[in-house]
């Protein structure tokens, strides 16, 4: 039966991104080019954030390991919107805290304006200025969504941290990695 069965469309493209290149979390240029080829899942956060980013954290933890299977097929991406706090040093700590398989999951971080220019100009997420809340913490408006970029740098859809987003979402990874493989299959690679 699973012979028969039609998959769905592809993802239409929302926006392309442009060239980017970033410091990782091991203090290493990272960027688009290093990306080409492969899709991956883009999140945004800040390693002081008493909110959503430990939510957004713990549930990539569990993306890492459902793409465990896909070896260096896909990657995770996870930039920060807080980068005059966020250096590479400290990201560097938080991916060891949260076991992140450098070869898949990076961490990125850049200047004020570079980070801002992408991620509110080319991802159409917010990053709105640095205040306190009510309990006297930092916080900086930003978007919980996932973002789902395929191999060629195009954002293709955008996920909420609910449990059957996140399980369409990781369906529709696998769709663009086995399109892809079949791609290169079909020309003879």
């Amino acid at each position: 039966r699973s012979m028969n069965r039609v998959l769905p469309a592809p993802l239409p493209v929302l926006f392309t991104l442009p060239q980017y290149e970033m410091l990782d979390e091991n203090n290493k240029p990272f960027g688009s080019k290093d990306l080409k080829g492969k899709p991956y899942i883009a999140s945004f956060f800040f390693t002081t954030c008493p909110t959503v980013c430990l939510e957004t954290l713990k549930e990539l933890q569990r993306i890492q390991k459902r793409v465990k299977g896909l070896g260096d097929h896909v990657a995770l991406v996870s930039f920060t919107v807080d980068p005059s706090v966020d250096t590479p040093q400290v990201l560097f700590r938080k991916a060891r805290e949260l076991e992140a398989n450098p070869f898949v999951w990076k961490f990125l971080t850049s200047s004020e304006e570079q980070m801002k220019d992408l991620l509110v100009n080319h991802f159409k997420v917010p990053m709105e200025g640095k205040e306190k809340n009510a309990q006297n913490i930092w916080d900086i408006a930003h978007s919980s969504k996932l973002a789902l970029v395929d191999q060629e740098g195009n954002i293709l859809k955008y996920y909420s941290l609910k449990k059957v987003e996140i399980d369409q979402m990781m369906i529709d990874l696998g769709l663009l990695v086995n399109r892809h493989r079949l791609t290169f299959k079909g020309k003879g690679e």
